[in-house]
């Protein structure tokens, strides 16, 4: 699956508090979000989406994309 990254605004002060304290206990404050992404994946996401998204990461990339027009409109 390609990833993507994101921006989220949050409070400095508040995020240095979470990465320190959770350094303190090993944690991955990456691996954390990406955890908490998930679980809003699948409580907001219907299954059947879900369901859909898997079934193109099985599929094989030429078939997934359309074939493109070739260019010059292929005229006489």
């Amino acid at each position: 699956m390609k990833q993507t990254t994101f921006t989220v605004k949050y409070d400095e002060e508040k995020l240095n508090a979470i990465r320190q304290y959770m350094g303190k206990k090993n944690v991955d404050f990456e691996g954390e979000l990406t955890e908490a992404m998930g679980k809003m994946y699948e409580k907001y996401v219907p299954q059947a989406v879900r369901e859909y998204i898997e079934s193109r990461e099985d599929a094989p990339l030429a078939a997934r994309r359309p074939a493109r027009p070739q260019a010059g409109g292929g005229g006489v």
